[in-house]
C-alpha cells in the first residue's frame, strides 16, 4: 500500500507543471549554432573503438563495462570533469550503448527542485544511465535528494502537512548516475564521495585533433589534405567540439571561394577570416590577454578586476577562456590573481610582426 502511495505522489511530482527537461540535450556554449548542435549529434562517436583520445579514462571504463556486464550488474556511478567541449556527454552517451541500457539526459539547472528529481528517478529502469550535466549546479535540496538514491537506490519524502505529516520510503531500480562538470571544486564532498569512479579529462593532443578532424570531414563528406587537417587541429584549443566547429566553417569557406577542396592556404586563410590566429586564440581570448598585459601591466590582476574591465560575467573567463589560456602556458594563476607569461608577450609581439586586420581590432 504504502509503494502504491509513493508511486502516486511521485508521478504527481513528475506532472507537466514540474517536470524536468528530461532527455533534453545539454546546451553547448554560445557560439555553436542550432545546426551546430544537431551537427555535433552526427559527428559523436557511437562507440569507445571509434573515440578518439583520452585513453586512460576509456580504457578504465571499459574494463568497468566488462565487469559489470559480466557480474548483470548495473556500472557504479562515473563522475567526469574537465573544461567544456572533451567529450564528456559522449562518454556517458557511449556508456549506456555498451551496458545497453536507456540514458536520460538533463543538467543541473534544468532540476529545479526535488520534485523534479523524484519523478526522473521513479521511471528510471533497471541499470539505466541517468546522466547530469553541469552537476555542480544542483540546488543543495536536490543534492540531498540525490545522496540515498545513488546510495542505497531509495528516496524519502514527505506527504501531507503538520501532524498528519509521513514520510515514505521508496525503492528504485539500480541505475548509474553520471555526472559531467567544469568545475569540480564546486562539488560538495558528500557528492563527491557517492561516485565510484571519478576521471579528469584533458585537453587533446594535436595528433588527436587530427584524427577527429580527419574523421568527421569523412562523415561530411569533405575533400580535406593532411595539411589542413594538421592546421585545423593545431587551432582547436586542444578541445574536439572546437575542432569539428572550425572544420564546418572551413568547409563553407572552401565550398565558396575553393570549389569544395580543403588544402592547407584554404584552411589557413578561412581561419583567419574567423578570427582564430595560429595559436588558436579567437578575438576573446586576444581580448583578455591584451587588457592583462596593457591595462594592468602583465598583472596579477583578480578576476572580478578583469571581468569589470571586459565587461563580462567571471564565470565566462573561469570556464571559457581561462582553461585555455593556463594549459597553454599564455596565463598564470597566482594568490594575487592572473598574471601574463612571457610566452604570451612573444605571441603578441608574433602577431605585431605579421599584421592582420582581424587581430588589430581584437
Amino acid at each position: 500500500m504504502r509503494e502504491d502511495v509513493a508511486a502516486a505522489h511521485a508521478r504527481r511530482l513528475a506532472s507537466p507543471k514540474t517536470a524536468p527537461r528530461a532527455g533534453a540535450i545539454p546546451l553547448l556554449p554560445s557560439q555553436d549554432t542550432d545546426d551546430d548542435r544537431i551537427l555535433n549529434l552526427s559527428l559523436r562517436p557511437k562507440r569507445f573503438d571509434e573515440f578518439v583520445g583520452q585513453r586512460q579514462v576509456v580504457e578504465n571504463l571499459g574494463v568497468a563495462i566488462q565487469a559489470a556486464r559480466r557480474r548483470k550488474e548495473p556500472l557504479e556511478h562515473v563522475l567526469l570533469a574537465g573544461p567544456p567541449g572533451l567529450g564528456k556527454t559522449s562518454i556517458a552517451h557511449i556508456v549506456a550503448q555498451e551496458m545497453a541500457a536507456k540514458i536520460t539526459a538533463t543538467s543541473g539547472p534544468a532540476i529545479e527542485r526535488a520534485g523534479d528529481l523524484i519523478g526522473i528517478l521513479t521511471n528510471l529502469g533497471e541499470g539505466d544511465v541517468f546522466f547530469i550535466d553541469e552537476i555542480h549546479r544542483l540546488s543543495k535540496i536536490v543534492e540531498e535528494f540525490l545522496y540515498p538514491a545513488m546510495e542505497s537506490f531509495e528516496i524519502d519524502f514527505v506527504i501531507d502537512k503538520g501532524p498528519y505529516a509521513k514520510t515514505i520510503k521508496f525503492r528504485l531500480k539500480r541505475f548509474t548516475l553520471i555526472g559531467a562538470t567544469t568545475r569540480s571544486g564546486l562539488l560538495s564532498n558528500p557528492l563527491r564521495s557517492r561516485f565510484g569512479m571519478a576521471y579528469h579529462l584533458d585537453f587533446y593532443a594535436p595528433e588527436d585533433l587530427r584524427e577527429i578532424v580527419n574523421r568527421s570531414a569523412k562523415i561530411l563528406s569533405v575533400a580535406l589534405e593532411a595539411e589542413a587537417a594538421r592546421t585545423i587541429a593545431q587551432r582547436a584549443r586542444g578541445t574536439p567540439r572546437i575542432a569539428n566547429r572550425l572544420l564546418r566553417r572551413v568547409r563553407d569557406y572552401a565550398q565558396v571561394k575553393a570549389g569544395g577542396r580543403i588544402s592547407q592556404a584554404v584552411a589557413e586563410a578561412a581561419l583567419s577570416a574567423q578570427g582564430v590566429d595560429a595559436f588558436g586564440l579567437d578575438a576573446i581570448d586576444r581580448k583578455v590577454l591584451k587588457t592583462v598585459i596593457e591595462h594592468f601591466s602583465g598583472g596579477p590582476v583578480g578576476i572580478d578586476a578583469l571581468a569589470a574591465s571586459l565587461n563580462e560575467e567571471p564565470d565566462t573567463i573561469v570556464d571559457v577562456v581561462e582553461p585555455f589560456l593556463l594549459a597553454a602556458g599564455l596565463l598564470k594563476r597566482t594568490a594575487r590573481g592572473r598574471k601574463a607569461t612571457r610566452l604570451a608577450y612573444q605571441h603578441f609581439a608574433d602577431l605585431k610582426a605579421k599584421p592582420l586586420e582581424l587581430f588589430a581590432a581584437a
